[in-house]
Protein backbone atom coordinates (compact mmCIF):
# COMPACT_ATOMS: atom_id res chain seq x y z
CA UNK A 1 0.00 0.00 0.00
CA UNK A 2 2.03 3.55 -0.88
CA UNK A 3 1.15 6.35 1.58
CA UNK A 4 1.45 9.91 1.28
CA UNK A 5 3.64 12.14 3.84
CA UNK A 6 2.58 15.49 4.54
CA UNK A 7 5.50 17.20 5.49
CA UNK A 8 4.33 20.34 8.07
CA UNK A 9 7.04 23.19 8.19
CA UNK A 10 5.98 24.93 11.67
CA UNK A 11 6.95 28.68 12.22
CA UNK A 12 9.43 29.43 15.02
CA UNK A 13 8.73 27.43 18.57
CA UNK A 14 5.93 25.34 16.77
CA UNK A 15 5.24 22.85 19.66
CA UNK A 16 1.41 23.87 20.92
CA UNK A 17 0.33 24.59 17.24
CA UNK A 18 1.80 21.48 16.53
CA UNK A 19 -0.31 19.45 18.55
CA UNK A 20 -3.49 21.20 17.51
CA UNK A 21 -2.44 20.38 14.05
CA UNK A 22 -1.72 16.68 14.56
CA UNK A 23 -5.45 16.44 16.74
CA UNK A 24 -7.35 17.89 13.62
CA UNK A 25 -5.44 15.73 10.26
CA UNK A 26 -5.54 12.89 13.30
CA UNK A 27 -9.59 13.86 12.73
CA UNK A 28 -9.47 13.37 9.15
CA UNK A 29 -7.59 10.56 8.69
CA UNK A 30 -4.07 10.83 9.14
CA UNK A 31 -2.54 7.69 10.78
CA UNK A 32 0.60 8.63 12.17
CA UNK A 33 2.94 11.65 12.92
CA UNK A 34 6.23 11.51 13.88
CA UNK A 35 8.70 15.00 14.36
CA UNK A 36 11.17 16.36 11.94
CA UNK A 37 13.50 18.94 11.87
CA UNK A 38 11.15 21.57 10.32
CA UNK A 39 7.89 20.19 12.40
CA UNK A 40 5.81 17.48 11.99
CA UNK A 41 5.42 14.76 9.14
CA UNK A 42 1.83 12.86 9.32
CA UNK A 43 0.80 10.21 7.17
CA UNK A 44 -2.13 9.01 5.62
CA UNK A 45 -2.64 5.90 3.15
CA UNK A 46 -2.55 7.11 -0.58
CA UNK A 47 -6.10 5.44 -1.33
CA UNK A 48 -7.61 7.91 1.11
CA UNK A 49 -5.68 11.09 0.20
CA UNK A 50 -6.45 13.85 -2.25
CA UNK A 51 -5.34 17.15 -2.88
CA UNK A 52 -8.88 19.12 -2.06
CA UNK A 53 -9.02 17.17 1.49
CA UNK A 54 -6.93 20.14 3.46
CA UNK A 55 -9.07 22.03 1.61
CA UNK A 56 -12.55 20.65 2.36
CA UNK A 57 -11.31 20.67 5.94
CA UNK A 58 -9.96 24.45 6.04
CA UNK A 59 -6.84 23.08 7.39
CA UNK A 60 -4.07 25.08 4.90
CA UNK A 61 -6.99 28.27 5.77
CA UNK A 62 -7.00 27.71 9.91
CA UNK A 63 -3.05 27.17 9.41
CA UNK A 64 -1.77 29.62 7.17
CA UNK A 65 1.56 29.88 9.09
CA UNK A 66 2.31 26.54 8.25
CA UNK A 67 4.11 25.29 4.82
CA UNK A 68 2.61 21.89 3.25
CA UNK A 69 4.57 19.41 1.53
CA UNK A 70 3.41 15.94 0.18
CA UNK A 71 5.69 13.32 -0.57
CA UNK A 72 4.10 9.65 -1.72
CA UNK A 73 5.78 6.49 -0.12
CA UNK A 74 5.87 3.45 -2.23
CA UNK A 75 4.52 0.55 -0.33
CA UNK A 76 8.03 -1.17 -0.56
CA UNK A 77 9.70 2.29 0.38
CA UNK A 78 7.48 2.76 3.70
CA UNK A 79 8.71 -1.56 4.71
CA UNK A 80 12.19 -0.59 4.26
CA UNK A 81 12.10 2.99 6.46
CA UNK A 82 9.96 0.59 9.25
CA UNK A 83 12.26 -2.16 9.27
CA UNK A 84 15.91 0.52 9.50
CA UNK A 85 14.05 2.29 12.51
CA UNK A 86 12.68 -0.82 14.03
CA UNK A 87 15.06 -1.03 17.28
CA UNK A 88 14.48 -3.31 20.45
CA UNK A 89 12.29 -1.82 23.27
CA UNK A 90 11.92 -3.35 26.90
CA UNK A 91 9.07 -1.96 28.76
CA UNK A 92 8.43 -2.03 32.61
CA UNK A 93 11.94 -4.15 32.55
CA UNK A 94 8.90 -7.29 31.18
CA UNK A 95 8.75 -7.34 28.05
CA UNK A 96 10.90 -6.93 25.17
CA UNK A 97 9.60 -6.25 21.39
CA UNK A 98 12.13 -6.78 18.78
CA UNK A 99 12.04 -7.64 15.06
CA UNK A 100 13.77 -11.19 14.14
CA UNK A 101 16.94 -10.19 13.15
CA UNK A 102 17.15 -8.97 16.99
CA UNK A 103 19.21 -11.58 19.39
CA UNK A 104 16.68 -12.41 21.92
CA UNK A 105 15.43 -11.02 25.06
CA UNK A 106 17.26 -11.20 27.92
CA UNK A 107 16.49 -13.84 30.46
CA UNK A 108 13.24 -14.10 32.23
CA UNK A 109 11.54 -11.33 30.13
CA UNK A 110 8.77 -11.60 27.85
CA UNK A 111 9.95 -11.99 24.30
CA UNK A 112 8.00 -10.34 21.57
CA UNK A 113 9.21 -10.81 18.24
CA UNK A 114 7.49 -8.73 15.80
CA UNK A 115 8.02 -7.66 11.98
CA UNK A 116 6.45 -4.63 11.76
CA UNK A 117 6.35 -3.90 8.00
CA UNK A 118 4.42 -1.36 7.62
CA UNK A 119 1.54 -2.24 10.35
CA UNK A 120 0.91 -0.14 13.15
CA UNK A 121 2.03 -1.51 17.03
CA UNK A 122 5.87 -2.58 17.28
CA UNK A 123 5.54 -0.42 21.02
CA UNK A 124 8.04 2.78 19.67
CA UNK A 125 4.41 4.98 20.09
CA UNK A 126 3.29 6.06 23.09
CA UNK A 127 0.10 4.44 22.94
CA UNK A 128 1.40 1.03 22.28
CA UNK A 129 3.64 0.84 25.47
CA UNK A 130 0.80 3.04 27.74
CA UNK A 131 -1.37 -0.27 26.78
CA UNK A 132 1.71 -2.60 26.90
CA UNK A 133 2.58 -1.10 30.72
CA UNK A 134 -0.91 -1.68 32.01
CA UNK A 135 -1.15 -5.15 30.29
CA UNK A 136 2.19 -6.43 32.44
CA UNK A 137 0.32 -5.35 35.48
CA UNK A 138 -3.19 -7.24 34.57
CA UNK A 139 -4.29 -10.54 35.97
CA UNK A 140 -5.12 -12.24 32.58
CA UNK A 141 -4.87 -16.13 32.85
CA UNK A 142 -7.97 -17.74 31.13
CA UNK A 143 -9.55 -14.30 30.13
CA UNK A 144 -11.10 -13.84 26.67
CA UNK A 145 -9.55 -10.56 24.92
CA UNK A 146 -10.43 -8.63 21.99
CA UNK A 147 -8.04 -6.56 20.68
CA UNK A 148 -9.62 -4.11 17.99
CA UNK A 149 -7.27 -1.91 15.70
CA UNK A 150 -5.00 -4.74 16.48
CA UNK A 151 -2.04 -3.85 13.92
CA UNK A 152 1.18 -5.95 13.97
CA UNK A 153 -0.81 -7.76 16.68
CA UNK A 154 1.42 -7.18 19.40
CA UNK A 155 -0.50 -6.45 21.77
CA UNK A 156 -2.60 -9.65 21.32
CA UNK A 157 0.73 -11.72 21.63
CA UNK A 158 1.75 -10.21 24.70
CA UNK A 159 -1.87 -10.96 25.93
CA UNK A 160 -1.68 -14.58 24.64
CA UNK A 161 2.20 -14.92 26.48
CA UNK A 162 0.42 -13.67 29.50
CA UNK A 163 -2.21 -16.00 29.52
CA UNK A 164 -5.25 -14.41 28.50
CA UNK A 165 -7.45 -17.33 25.93
CA UNK A 166 -9.17 -16.96 23.61
CA UNK A 167 -8.24 -14.27 21.79
CA UNK A 168 -9.37 -12.20 19.07
CA UNK A 169 -7.48 -9.80 16.56
CA UNK A 170 -9.39 -7.15 14.28
CA UNK A 171 -8.20 -5.02 12.22
CA UNK A 172 -9.59 -3.15 9.25
CA UNK A 173 -6.02 -2.76 6.44
CA UNK A 174 -5.44 -5.57 4.43
CA UNK A 175 -1.89 -5.38 5.30
CA UNK A 176 -1.92 -5.36 9.25
CA UNK A 177 -4.67 -8.35 8.80
CA UNK A 178 -1.64 -10.63 6.72
CA UNK A 179 0.67 -9.24 8.99
CA UNK A 180 -0.62 -9.67 12.26
CA UNK A 181 -1.17 -13.75 11.30
CA UNK A 182 2.83 -13.77 10.68
CA UNK A 183 3.30 -12.47 13.91
CA UNK A 184 0.48 -14.57 15.32
CA UNK A 185 2.99 -17.92 13.60
CA UNK A 186 6.35 -16.08 14.24
CA UNK A 187 5.60 -15.97 18.34
CA UNK A 188 3.48 -19.56 18.11
CA UNK A 189 0.47 -18.12 19.72
CA UNK A 190 -2.05 -19.96 18.43
CA UNK A 191 -4.63 -19.10 20.61
CA UNK A 192 -5.31 -15.75 18.76
CA UNK A 193 -7.73 -15.54 16.02
CA UNK A 194 -7.29 -12.73 13.32
CA UNK A 195 -9.72 -11.10 11.22
CA UNK A 196 -10.30 -8.49 8.56
CA UNK A 197 -12.91 -5.82 9.04
CA UNK A 198 -14.59 -3.45 11.80
CA UNK A 199 -16.86 -3.18 14.52
CA UNK A 200 -19.16 -3.98 12.07
CA UNK A 201 -18.09 -7.77 12.64
CA UNK A 202 -18.91 -7.78 16.19
CA UNK A 203 -21.68 -9.61 17.84
CA UNK A 204 -22.60 -10.44 20.73
CA UNK A 205 -19.76 -12.41 21.99
CA UNK A 206 -18.70 -11.67 25.26
CA UNK A 207 -15.23 -10.62 26.04
CA UNK A 208 -13.67 -10.33 29.67
CA UNK A 209 -11.31 -7.65 28.27
CA UNK A 210 -11.02 -5.59 25.17
CA UNK A 211 -8.26 -3.38 23.89
CA UNK A 212 -8.93 -0.76 21.69
CA UNK A 213 -5.91 1.57 19.96
CA UNK A 214 -7.39 3.02 17.23
CA UNK A 215 -8.62 6.63 17.30
CA UNK A 216 -10.70 9.07 18.67
CA UNK A 217 -13.33 8.98 15.89
CA UNK A 218 -13.67 5.73 15.42
CA UNK A 219 -13.36 5.29 18.99
CA UNK A 220 -16.67 7.54 19.36
CA UNK A 221 -18.42 5.84 16.53
CA UNK A 222 -17.36 2.21 17.91
CA UNK A 223 -17.87 2.33 21.44
CA UNK A 224 -21.58 1.28 21.62
CA UNK A 225 -20.37 -2.26 19.86
CA UNK A 226 -17.88 -2.76 22.48
CA UNK A 227 -19.59 -2.43 25.52
CA UNK A 228 -22.11 -4.85 24.23
CA UNK A 229 -19.34 -7.55 23.85
CA UNK A 230 -18.33 -7.07 27.54
CA UNK A 231 -19.26 -8.74 29.75
CA UNK A 232 -20.21 -7.66 33.93
CA UNK A 233 -16.95 -7.09 35.76
CA UNK A 234 -15.14 -6.56 32.25
CA UNK A 235 -12.29 -4.21 31.96
CA UNK A 236 -12.28 -1.78 28.55
CA UNK A 237 -8.72 0.02 27.62
CA UNK A 238 -8.65 2.62 24.58
CA UNK A 239 -6.08 4.63 23.57
CA UNK A 240 -5.07 6.48 20.52
CA UNK A 241 -6.62 9.87 21.19
CA UNK A 242 -4.89 12.67 22.75
CA UNK A 243 -5.62 14.24 26.54
CA UNK A 244 -7.80 16.82 25.22
CA UNK A 245 -10.11 13.93 24.26
CA UNK A 246 -10.38 12.43 27.53
CA UNK A 247 -13.32 14.22 28.48
CA UNK A 248 -15.20 13.40 25.26
CA UNK A 249 -14.15 9.48 25.64
CA UNK A 250 -14.54 9.58 29.17
CA UNK A 251 -18.49 10.91 28.92
CA UNK A 252 -19.62 8.54 26.36
CA UNK A 253 -18.08 5.51 28.44
CA UNK A 254 -20.46 6.96 31.00
CA UNK A 255 -23.33 6.81 29.04
CA UNK A 256 -22.92 3.85 27.72
CA UNK A 257 -22.82 2.21 31.33
CA UNK A 258 -19.18 1.93 31.68
CA UNK A 259 -16.92 3.27 35.11
CA UNK A 260 -13.78 5.14 34.67
CA UNK A 261 -10.68 3.55 36.58
CA UNK A 262 -7.85 6.03 35.21
CA UNK A 263 -5.98 6.69 32.77
CA UNK A 264 -1.66 6.85 31.78
CA UNK A 265 -0.64 9.30 29.80
CA UNK A 266 3.19 9.48 27.81
CA UNK A 267 3.65 12.66 25.41
CA UNK A 268 -0.02 13.94 25.57
CA UNK A 269 -1.45 10.18 24.50
CA UNK A 270 -3.62 8.20 26.90
CA UNK A 271 -4.30 5.14 27.49
CA UNK A 272 -7.99 5.14 29.74
CA UNK A 273 -9.19 2.18 31.34
CA UNK A 274 -13.13 1.31 32.51
CA UNK A 275 -14.91 -1.23 33.56
CA UNK A 276 -18.39 -2.91 32.84
CA UNK A 277 -20.49 -2.63 36.48
CA UNK A 278 -21.25 -6.33 37.93
CA UNK A 279 -23.94 -4.69 39.59
CA UNK A 280 -26.13 -1.65 40.14
CA UNK A 281 -24.67 -0.36 43.48
CA UNK A 282 -20.95 -0.57 41.67
CA UNK A 283 -22.27 2.10 39.00
CA UNK A 284 -22.73 4.52 41.84
CA UNK A 285 -19.46 4.16 43.54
Amino acid sequence: MDYIQLNCRLPGNGAPLGEILIARLAEIGFESFEEIPEGIAAYIPARDFSFELLDQHSVKQDFQDVQFTIVKIAGQNWNAVWESNFNPVTISGKCHIRAPFHPPAPAGMIDLVIEPKMSFGTAHHETTALIIEQLLHMELAGKSLLDMGSGTAILAILASKIGANPITAIDNDEWAFHNAIENVERNKTDNISVYYGDASQLGDQPYEIILANINRNILMADMAAYVNCLIAGGILIMSGFYLSDLDAISRQAEKLGLIADGYAEKNNWVAACFHMPLCPEDSKK
